[in-house]
C-alpha cells in the first residue's frame, strides 16, 4: 500500500476466516479504500459480504458476465437466472422454505457449453440459449445483462 494505488483487488479476501476476522479484513478494507480514495475490486462467492460491501455487483458464470446492477437491484430484481439462483440458494433466517439447489453440474471450462454457458442448469433455456451466445445488453440504469429471456422473466425474490 506503500506506492498509495488507485485500485485494489481483494480475490476471496475472507475465505475460511472466522467471522470475527472477516469483519476486522472488511473493515481494513473500507479504511484503505476511504483513506486512499481508491476503487476495491472484491472478488468473492459470500452473498452476505456483497450485500454489505459492494456498491456495484459484476456476476461471473463460467467465466462469463452474467450481469451487471447495483447490489440494491442485483439483490430486489435479479435479472439472469444465474443471479437469481445465487440468491435463492443464500441461507436466511427469515426464510419461510428450504433453500433451493442450483441444478445440474458446473460446466467443464476446458470445453464449456455452447451459447449461454447457464444453459444446461437453466429451468429457463430454450433452444436458442443452445445455440448463441446472448450479448451483454444495456437495459438502462447502468444494467447489463447477457440472457435472451430477460425481458420475459420475473426473477424478482420472494420471501
Amino acid at each position: 500500500m506503500a506506492s498509495e494505488p488507485d485500485l485494489l483487488i481483494a480475490d476471496e479476501p475472507t475465505t475460511n476466516l472466522d467471522v470475527t476476522i472477516q469483519a476486522q479484513v472488511l473493515e481494513l478494507l473500507r479504511a484503505l479504500e476511504r483513506e486512499l480514495e481508491m476503487s476495491l475490486i472484491l472478488v468473492t462467492h459470500d452473498m452476505g459480504i456483497i450485500a454489505e460491501m459492494a456498491e456495484e455487483v459484476v456476476v461471473l458464470y463460467a467465466g462469463r458476465v452474467a450481469e451487471v446492477a447495483s447490489t440494491a437491484e442485483l439483490f430486489s430484481a435479479p435479472k439472469h437466472p444465474y443471479t437469481a439462483a445465487l440468491l435463492q440458494a443464500v441461507p436466511r433466517v427469515d426464510r419461510k422454505r428450504s433453500l433451493v439447489p442450483i441444478g445440474g453440474n458446473i460446466p467443464n471450462l476446458i470445453t464449456p457449453p455452447s451459447g449461454c454457458r447457464f444453459h444446461p442448469r437453466c429451468t429457463y433455456m430454450i433452444d436458442r440459449c443452445v445455440s448463441e451466445i446472448p450479448p451483454l445488453e444495456a437495459i438502462g440504469g447502468g444494467r447489463e445483462v447477457s440472457c435472451h429471456r430477460w425481458k420475459e422473466l420475473d426473477l424478482r425474490r420472494s420471501p
